[in-house]
């Protein structure tokens, strides 16, 4: 069968027929044979298209998925594979740079940045911008790592594009531009850019992976940079102290550039504070956004009026020169600084030129935000009770989940079915979430770094709470439902991996 090429160093047209080369839009389907009849591709601008009979590679998704992982996981390094940006921008070269294709937001932070992205995102899209989000990990399938206005990457074009992006790290560790392949999260924040590139959209939301300074998603030029709370996480390859940490988030600030923050801890705000000024950036604050977060904070969580459970934040606010009503999903203290970041990105984003962003789209943009597994309720059934699901990861995002569950469910008995990554602070976080629980099922994520659930007990011998040890999250929730009964809530934390597990065991919606 005759296969068409680009250029030489470029990828074949798949059998799909649509053209993965970086100069071919997605838009355009070819699937002739022959080159003179092959009309999509005369606007491509290609200096050389080779009719030839060598074979395809076009893998499945399943394949692409698998040849993803076999990379490793995302945080693992070994001493010689450092993180560098250099090797990220030689692969975006090779792609002819789809990350200058499209206006980017930048956020980096420890806790909330996912919420903000999310937020942000939303507020672009109901204000009518096609808009990418590119977020991580994922609850449940990668793609929803890579979506354009709420929706994820579908099947097909995830393995299209992997492909494109997997030959071209082989051609370059080949002809020894690269030292190595690309790493997992190198490799899906190139897919990203090469998607949203492709599909032209008008702006992107990019979360930080970790860090800042040497993530990969670093390499764009952000018309906005945004910095949420910072915390200790990720020492191993951030730095033991708040400042450590703080100036590799701050990495992501340019010279000249825009600034979105709040106030935080004073580590933090000195090493922010001082980044901005070094680099004559601007700084803008969100505090204005912020409503009073006092104990009576807690008037602001209402029922929510189109779920069956859960909760939503609603109050008023000055914007634009009008007052909105703010009512999110996001529930919680720390969410009010998190939805205030994106407000305070969004009008900046509206004196940039992106008119179409006005009080109004702002409002409906927080309305409609999703972001599941962060305080997400599933009502209770005849097969469980009423869970609540929540990634708190590290002692903040803890002690924010705790109050947040003081607030909304006092009252109630609480069973925690906890799991956790052997590399976190695991003591720590049991020292601030047990003491709330009748009884915890501690178990075990199916992940290479989890911990065992008798290590997570024996990291929470300091505290005195029942604590059942069960090996799996399915067991480990059938154990909750019987210890819950019908009075009891069930609270899924410890990571975002054992609430992908359990949600997608209880078929719990995603997006």
């Amino acid at each position: 069968m005759a296969v068409l090429y680009l250029k030489p160093g470029l990828l074949p047209i798949a059998e799909t027929g649509r053209a993965p080369g970086p100069l071919s839009p997605l838009s355009t389907p070819c699937r002739f044979q022959d080159a003179s009849r092959c009309r999509p591709l005369e606007n491509c601008h290609l200096s050389l298209i080779l009719l030839t009979k060598l074979p395809v590679r076009s893998l499945s998704y399943e394949a692409a998925i698998a040849r993803m992982f076999a990379l490793g996981h995302e945080l693992a390094q070994t001493p010689s594979h450092k993180f560098d940006l250099a090797h990220m921008r030689v692969l975006l070269e090779a792609l002819e740079h789809p990350e200058q294709k499209f206006p980017a937001v930048l956020i980096a932070g420890t806790n909330g940045k996912g919420s903000t992205a999310a937020t942000l995102a939303s507020i672009l899209q109901t204000s009518g911008y096609k808009t990418g989000l590119y977020t991580s990990p994922h609850l449940v399938r990668i793609n929803e790592r890579i979506r354009i206005n709420s929706s994820a990457i579908t099947d097909g074009d995830f393995a299209l594009i992997h492909d494109v992006v997997d030959r071209t790290a082989e051609r370059l560790v080949t002809e020894a531009e690269l030292p190595w392949h690309p790493s997992f999260f190198e490799m899906l924040t190139a897919i990203a850019f090469e998607y949203f590139a492709r599909e032209k959209v008008e702006i992107a939301v990019l979360e930080v992976g970790m860090g800042g300074r040497l993530d990969a998603t670093n390499v764009v030029e952000p018309r906005v940079s945004v910095i949420t709370d910072i915390s200790l996480d990720h020492q191993k390859f951030l730095g033991d102290t708040l400042t450590e940490i703080a100036r590799e988030k701050a990495g992501i600030i340019r010279p000249s550039g825009v600034v979105v923050t709040l106030p935080q801890n004073p580590d933090a705000n000195d090493v922010i504070g001082n980044t901005i000024l070094d680099l004559g950036a601007g700084a803008i604050s969100a505090v204005p956004y912020v409503p009073p977060v006092t104990p009576n904070s807690s008037q602001y969580l209402l029922p929510s009026a189109q779920e069956k459970a859960g909760y939503v934040s609603r109050y008023p606010l000055q914007l634009m020169g009008r007052e909105i009503t703010v009512e999110t999903p996001l529930v919680g203290r720390h969410q009010l600084r998190n939805i205030a970041l994106a407000i305070a990105a969004a009008e900046e984003l509206a004196h940039q030129g992106f008119a179409a962003i006005t009080a109004t789209t702002i409002e409906g943009g927080i309305r409609e935000t999703r972001w599941p597994g962060r305080f997400q309720v599933l009502p209770a059934t005849a097969e469980h009770p009423e869970i609540v699901f929540d990634v708190a990861h590290n002692p903040a995002g803890a002690w924010a989940l705790r109050s947040t569950l003081s607030a909304t469910y006092e009252e109630r008995p609480l069973v925690f079915v906890f799991g956790a990554m052997r590399d976190k602070a695991i003591r720590e976080i049991a020292e601030i979430l047990f003491p709330l629980a009748d009884r915890v099922i501690a178990t075990h994520v199916e992940n290479p770094r989890a911990a065992t659930a008798s290590e997570i007990r024996e990291a929470s011998k300091r505290v005195s709470v029942d604590i059942d040890e069960v090996p799996d999250v399915a067991s480990a929730l059938a154990r909750a439902r019987v210890v819950a009964g019908t009075r009891g809530l069930v609270v899924v934390t410890g990571s975002i991996y054992i609430v992908g597990e359990a949600m997608r065991s209880l078929g719990a919606r995603i997006g």
